[in-house]
């Protein structure tokens, strides 16, 4: 079912909660309502793709651990493989002189700036977390170090906790999940210890492999907001030491677009690009694993943490400084990197207009703006 799911689910990840609730609430009953709301909450406070989350939950809920794989499998893999194989036909092409290619990045811009107005509406909708987004953006631009982003995410946590109001918690049922808190535990342990112990490893270790799977893990362990936030962190990991280039990376980005399921497998791409098939899967599964051990280590504790009131104030200033970090992604490096001519902005308009106004799907978008950059190519 799953399967399913992965092959047809365009629309990103509130669309892919929408497939999920159709398919596992209303028609199969796996589910309740409420239980489904509660799994969606969960998902959406830790870092990483949040869609792909509630499948794995999903999963575990009906078959443990093995059924969280398979679940992960089925939704995941389609895409994946499809990013690979674009990723092997970009290596026989010219990229400075492939006008599909320009339209490809163009199109990065429309869609980053489609998922910045939504956000905001919905994360930053007050005086409060509007102000902390706006920050967050103008400092992001202006100041860009190692482990920036995090910091910027730490920061306006304190500030939600300091200036968010409290809001009410429901009295939600609880969820019955079969791990185990010593499970919960060991999971915990492992994220923590690869998320500390790989940057220190590849320090020592010369392994460029090594240094592929702590950039991948790091971005899936620290992204929240879904998969559009994961653009600025891909970016900073893999841009600047060389392995991609600007016009590589949004490329492959605007291809992303046209696929089903997450938008993490992004990751597949990215790592096929530079080291092809064994690069596509190792990319894959770093980004993937940190989503795999938080689901696990969270589902037995979530019954009592979702009941803080502060733990709620915390996450809205997150949640803030989430969109303030995709509307700075928005200008560098999308904006920057894509829209040089006023043809260029024209077409980016048309892609705005037909993702907005006329809600076309992501795919036939793409599609649209990669014909539209070869037409410009030949005749201008």
């Amino acid at each position: 079912m799953s399967s399913k799911l992965g092959l047809t689910s365009f629309g990103g990840p509130i669309a892919h909660l929408g497939y999920f609730r159709d398919e596992y609430v209303k028609r199969r009953k796996w589910l309740d309502e409420k239980s489904y709301a509660d799994l969606v909450a969960l998902c959406q406070l830790l870092p990483g793709p949040a869609s792909s989350q509630v499948g794995i939950s999903i999963g575990i809920m009906r078959g443990g651990l093995l059924g969280g794989v398979a679940s992960w499998c089925g939704f995941t893999l389609p895409s994946a493989l499809a990013l690979m194989i674009f990723a092997y036909v970009l290596k026989n092409f010219e990229i400075g002189n492939a006008g599909w290619l320009h339209g490809l990045m163009i199109v990065a811009v429309a869609v980053v700036a489609q998922a910045v107005w939504g956000m905001a509406r919905t994360l930053a909708p007050d005086r409060t977390r509007g102000s902390i987004a706006i920050l967050t953006a103008i400092v992001a631009l202006l100041w860009t170090p190692a482990y920036g982003q995090l910091i910027l995410i730490a920061v306006a946590g304190v500030f939600g906790r300091l200036f968010i109001a409290k809001s009410e918690i429901p009295d939600i049922p609880q969820i019955g999940i079969s791990i185990s808190r010593r499970v919960a535990i060991i999971a915990w342990i492992l994220f923590f210890g690869l998320l500390i112990g790989l940057p220190m490893l590849r320090q020592i270790v010369n392994s460029h492999f090594l240094a592929l799977f702590d950039s991948f893990f790091r971005v899936g362990s620290l992204v929240f907001g879904g998969g559009h936030v994961v653009l600025p962190m891909l970016q900073a990991e893999v841009v600047p030491p060389g392995w991609l280039t600007d016009s590589q990376f949004l490329a492959g980005y605007g291809a992303a677009q046209a696929v089903p399921g997450p938008l993490f497998t992004f990751s597949s791409y990215i790592g096929t690009v530079m080291n092809g098939w064994k690069g596509g899967l190792l990319a894959l599964i770093a980004m993937f694993l940190p989503s795999f051990l938080l689901v696990t280590g969270s589902l037995p504790l979530w019954n009592a943490i979702r009941r803080h009131h502060n733990f709620q104030s915390i996450l809205k200033g997150i949640n803030a400084a989430v969109v303030g970090i995709l509307l700075a992604a928005l200008f560098n490096p999308v904006w920057i990197s894509a829209i040089h001519t006023p043809l260029d902005f024209c077409l980016v308009l048309a892609a705005f207009g037909l993702l907005m106004l006329w809600k076309l799907p992501p795919w036939a978008v793409v599609l649209f703006s990669a014909c539209s950059g070869a037409f410009i190519s030949v005749f201008s």
